[in-house]
């Protein structure tokens, strides 16, 4: 427990001292965000915002487990998908903020990137850490080896996670409250099942973002840009993974999922149909321009993020007795 404690304190610390530093210099790089052209109106004050502010939460991450758990091969796995996610994230910022190309990377490009991470963490997984490819059934309590296909679902859950995240980091505060309440969640799960590396990982994980709330909450001082919230989808990605969860993962994560669905669903109608199912995807600006404030949607939104994660949670911890752990 003490590792544990001590992961979330160095991590929120590094981060928090980072601050200071971090915001200046990317201010005098002219590292700002871009708005959309289409976005809500009251969005276009947060022009030149600095961004990339997740290369502090990545410090944070690496400084944290690196001295808590330098010994831990689970807690290395997970760095090195979270880093590696952050990795392809500082690219596409890198290209659409320095370089000035409004898309970024390509998809197939940062498609390539996620299959190469994904391709690489289920080797490791399934051949050096003993996880096998059984996949753990909420409600029935059974495992089903799923052979070949465990390797195509860490691809998905991989895609879709950093994916998720990605369109949910759009108002100021609104990623980092939410990636909280499901890291926190997943640092319970790991410690239930005997797994307290991982829940340190995860401590490390709410520590950044906690850490980056004092920046990041409204009127935000800095955001962390795809950077950091592709590593924070990573990191989810991979613990799910690790500890088995992967189908807890959407309803621990379902703030995310409906984000992402919310793009999903306006897409497919307007392509089919002409017509738009929600005034502007993601979700939350939905909500924003039906007259919410960005503080209330942020607000309701962490709050529906915890209560889904702690659901989420309990079906974990009433449910083990099926060989989860």
């Amino acid at each position: 427990m003490e590792k544990i404690v001590l992961a979330l304190v160095c991590s929120f610390g590094v981060v928090v001292l980072l601050g200071p530093l971090a915001i200046p210099l990317l201010r005098r790089l002219k590292f700002g965000q871009v708005v959309r052209e289409d976005g809500p109106a009251a969005h276009k004050a947060k022009t030149g915002t600095p961004t990339m502010g997740g290369l502090m939460m990545l410090a944070g991450i690496a400084v944290a487990g690196a001295i808590a758990y330098y010994d831990s091969a689970p807690v290395w796995l997970l760095l090195f998908v979270t880093l590696a996610c952050g990795g392809l994230g500082f690219l596409d910022d890198y290209i659409k903020v320095v370089l000035k190309r409004n898309l970024g990377l390509k998809a197939k490009q940062k498609l390539l990137g996620q299959i190469v991470i994904a391709l690489l963490f289920s080797w490791l997984v399934t051949q050096t850490m003993g996880r096998g490819t059984q996949l753990w059934i909420p409600g029935l309590d059974q495992t089903w080896d799923a052979g070949f296909l465990f390797h195509v679902l860490v691809f998905f859950i991989i895609v879709g996670t950093t994916n998720a995240v990605n369109l949910t980091d759009g108002l100021d505060g609104l990623a980092a409250g939410t990636s909280v309440a499901a890291a926190a969640v997943y640092a319970g799960i790991a410690f239930f099942l005997g797994q307290p590396a991982v829940a340190g990982f995860f401590a490390a994980v709410v520590g950044a973002c906690l850490g980056f709330l004092v920046y990041n909450r409204h009127p935000a001082r800095i955001f962390m840009g795809d950077t950091g919230s592709l590593a924070l989808g990573g990191a989810l990605a991979a613990g799910a993974v690790l500890t088995r969860t992967e189908l807890v993962l959407p309803l621990v994560g379902a703030i995310f999922v409906a984000e992402a669905l919310s793009v999903i669903i306006q897409v497919i109608s307007f392509k089919s149909t002409g017509r738009r199912v929600f005034r502007m995807s993601p979700l939350h600006h939905h909500f924003e321009l039906g007259g919410w404030s960005e503080t209330k949607v942020v607000g309701v939104f962490w709050l529906f993020g915890l209560i889904c994660g702690l659901l989420g949670l309990s079906v974990v911890l009433s449910s083990t007795v099926g060989g989860l752990r």
